[in-house]
């Protein structure tokens, strides 16, 4: 395992900083600045709006255009509520697997990208490398915009934008968008003997969840056969709600907690236009009770779908790194729909499978960071 030896530090090192989603992320940041700083990298950090949290990106060669970008984000999933078999924050080694919280979801990437810093110092690069973390991917790829576009600003065309998400180290090349919502139904306070006077925000709410239901069910009927998402069409689920303060008093205030994941070419108005006019029309008879009645609904995230490209030159430099050409589309969101909106060909290919991300003893399989590493290695003649 001596080979790996820098790798496995390296994701020792990430694991052991908590950059949970509700966590500052500065601590990682500054440990990964501070060794690519010494390295000759260009560092440029954004951070959050609060500065709580930062971005990092990294420049290693030239300022030329032609570059290829490693991306991951930081952040990872709370470990609140699951059974750990150890302690998430320490790495742990057993049977070709490495446990530890974001081994798999996505440090395992972003740790192996760091070790070879020093390689592609060396190679005198002819286009640069470059390294891109973010925070609060896991919250709705929060952090990327501001990051993607000071890059544009500052960094030449690169090439390529690799997102590193697990995949097996398989090329991926679709996902869908998504959207999370926030709706708050104020309604009117009585009590429950007296329904005539109060208007239920509990109420409101189950019929306006019960219509995200329909829509669904709208959707699955209308899916197209060939579609290779799964599932095939745009979903829709409510997925947390909370109001009332009693069982004798009508409710006063409801929030759900909903959300939309688009397919890559549909228009996610023709589900948010429809939603609105049956929020207005159902505001409309609340308002006759009381006019202090209402439905408010805010947007707390927007991911927007990485749609395949089969000739795009992300696509293409993996398939030839990995010596496959086919490529797949998965189910969960990423930063490469954001990287290919703002203009980069991307591609989603790293170490670890999905299915071991966010639960308890989250690991990846020591053989799938040699991979990676290997892969990352094969990189540099392009760069030369």
């Amino acid at each position: 395992m001596t080979e790996l030896a820098s790798q496995i530090d390296w994701i020792r090192r990430l694991v052991a900083f908590d950059t949970s989603s509700g966590q500052s992320n500065l601590a990682l940041i500054d440990a990964v600045q501070q060794h690519l700083d010494g390295l000759g990298a260009r560092c440029q950090r954004v951070p959050s709006p609060d500065g709580s949290k930062a971005n990092l990106y990294a420049v290693i060669g030239p300022d030329a255009p032609g570059g290829i970008v490693l991306s991951g984000h930081s952040d990872v999933v709370p470990v609140t509520g699951q059974a750990w078999s150890s302690d998430p924050w320490t790495l742990r080694e057993a049977d070709g697997k490495l446990y530890g919280r974001g081994t798999c979801d996505m440090k395992g990437f972003c740790a192996t990208a760091i070790s070879l810093v020093p390689e592609f110092v060396a190679a005198k690069l002819a286009r640069p490398l470059i390294l891109a973390f973010s925070y609060d991917e896991e919250i709705g790829c929060l952090g990327a915009p501001a990051m993607i576009a000071r890059m544009r600003e500052t960094v030449p065309p690169p090439a390529a934008v690799i997102v590193g998400e697990p995949t097996m180290m398989r090329a991926v090349n679709g996902h869908k968008g998504s959207s999370q919502f926030r709706t708050t139904v104020s309604g009117i306070n009585a009590h429950s003997s007296e329904t005539e006077l109060g208007v239920s925000a509990v109420e409101i709410a189950a019929r306006l969840v019960n219509s995200i239901a329909e829509t669904r069910a709208a959707n699955r009927r209308s899916a197209r056969p060939d579609s290779p998402f799964s599932p095939p069409y745009s979903s829709l689920s409510a997925n947390m709600i909370r109001g009332g303060t009693q069982q004798n008093i009508i409710a006063g205030e409801c929030s759900f907690s909903w959300e939309i994941r688009l397919l890559p070419g549909e228009d996610i108005a023709s589900v948010l236009e429809p939603f609105d006019a049956l929020c207005r029309a159902v505001e409309a008879e609340m308002r006759l009770v009381g006019p202090e009645a209402a439905i408010r609904t805010e947007r707390l995230s927007a991911v927007p779908p990485f749609a395949p490209a089969d000739e795009g030159a992300a696509l293409a430099l993996v398939r030839d790194l990995i010596g496959s050409n086919s490529a797949s589309v998965v189910s969960y969101a990423s930063e490469a729909g954001q990287f290919q909106e703002a203009g980069f060909s991307a591609v989603i290919c790293g170490p670890g499978s999905i299915e071991h991300a966010h639960k308890a003893d989250e690991f990846v399989e020591i053989d799938q960071i040699a991979q990676c590493a290997r892969f990352i290695r094969r990189l540099m003649p392009s760069l030369q």
